[in-house]
């Protein structure tokens, strides 16, 4: 099994608006994702691809991010469900993060639904604290959102991701294409 997170491409806009529709009631939509990959410069939209022998990679997840005057706003996130529960989350979620650091993020944000107990435990994993909640955030159900911010993403904090990435890698290698130049 060969993981590689790499940017999104138009090409990937199907697969992901597959995934995006089994996981949140309102997905975007296909006009939305082209206008991320190709005329929004604060996008950093990624695919998670896993490849097992001879096979073509499939798209196994993805994520969205927006980086604007040193904020990493983690727009979107999500695994098929076939491949939850495997760790894919958090790879994506962590080259998000290296990439906020090249960028120089100062910090990073995200909503996440009150329900999610998974992510929150990811995000907590990653330093995100609660810092507040959005009332009826989600338009599905009226549903609360936690907005948690992840500051300050300084030295101190790059020290304690590195580690934290090392022992990803330790555990799911994987490939990261996003690039270390700012």
């Amino acid at each position: 099994m060969n993981l590689t997170l790499r940017y999104m491409t138009v090409e990937d806009i199907p697969a992901v608006i597959d995934i995006d529709g089994l996981s949140f009631p309102n997905a975007w939509s296909e006009t939305t994702y082209r206008f991320e990959i190709t005329e929004n410069p604060t996008a950093h939209m990624v695919v998670l691809t896993e490849a097992e022998g001879d096979g073509p990679p499939r798209i196994v997840g993805y994520a969205g991010m927006w980086y604007i005057a040193g904020e990493a706003h983690i727009s979107t996130i999500a695994v098929h469900p076939n491949w939850r529960g495997r760790g894919y989350g958090e790879v994506i979620l962590a080259g998000l993060l290296r990439r906020a650091l090249v960028l120089g993020a100062e910090c990073a944000v995200l909503e996440v639904r009150v329900s999610n107990v998974p992510a929150l435990g990811l995000y907590r994993k990653y330093e995100f604290q609660s810092v507040g909640v959005r009332r009826n955030y989600y338009r599905d159900n009226g549903e609360d959102a936690y907005t948690m911010s992840l500051s300050p993403m300084d030295e101190a904090y790059a020290l304690r991701f590195a580690g934290r990435l090392g022992q990803l890698r330790a555990r799911l290698p994987f490939t990261d294409l996003l690039g270390s130049e700012g």
